[in-house]
């Protein structure tokens, strides 16, 4: 949990960067940020989607986690607990325009990857926290833009961070027999789509609601499973 913590603070202490840096901004400024974290995100997502093994779960991971991302209506949930948090802890604060925009893509850029997963998994069952504290390193960096250009809402997705690698941590013993290398590719896969609707929405190309596909990530857990018992190809 020690390097969970570290990631969560590493998160704080970007997204407070970020912040100052908001006070010199111009919206000219302002359009070149939300641009280069856009495009930055594009890199990091199809990076990370181009890690498949089979086009076919991943297609059907988005779809149908999609499809029922709707139905749930899972956004909506995730924006007002945003606004819960913003009225309680951020309330009257600058920044707080975008709040739930930001909680959102931050908590699922920081969770959907890779780095996230097998750290976790490394500092629960092996004591190793390398790759969560250079995970660490990146968020921070990456939070700074990200709280640059979308505000204080940033700072709370270190909450997101520490429910879920420290649960992944706290878990680990009993979730990693059950991820081999092909399951953490179509999961790494799907996170990466998820991050490529982000990087959409700050380029301002298309208005997608990303929680909504979360969903995918389930779906995919459960057809590698099922590709265990039968093999399909794609």
């Amino acid at each position: 949990m020690i390097a969970t913590f570290v990631n969560c603070l590493a998160v704080i202490l970007g997204s407070v960067i970020g912040l100052l840096l908001t006070r010199k901004i111009t919206p000219e400024l302002d359009d070149v940020i939300y641009t280069s974290t856009g495009l930055i995100t594009i890199v990091i997502g199809m990076k990370m989607a181009f890690q498949t093994n089979s086009v076919l779960i991943l297609a059907l991971s988005v779809i149908i986690g999609g499809l029922l991302g709707y139905w749930w209506d899972i956004e909506s949930g995730i924006i007002k607990l945003g606004e819960f948090l913003k009225s309680r802890f951020a309330k009257g604060e600058s920044g707080t325009k975008n709040f739930g925009f930001a909680f959102l893509n931050s908590s699922v850029l920081f969770c959907a990857g890779a780095m996230a997963l097998i750290g976790s998994f490394k500092a629960g069952t092996e004591g190793d926290y390398t790759l969560i504290l250079t995970k660490s390193v990146m968020d921070g960096f990456m939070s700074i833009l990200m709280a640059a250009a979308m505000g204080i809402g940033v700072a709370f997705s270190a909450l997101a961070i520490l429910v879920y690698q420290g649960a992944l941590t706290l878990l680990s013993g009993l979730v990693k027999p059950y991820v081999d290398e092909a399951m953490l590719a179509e999961l790494t896969a799907v996170g990466g789509v998820l991050v490529l609707m982000i990087a959409l929405n700050l380029l301002k190309l298309k208005s997608i609601k990303t929680a909504n596909f979360l969903p995918g990530i389930v779906v995919a857990v459960g057809l590698v499973l099922l590709k265990r018992i039968i093999p399909f190809s794609i």
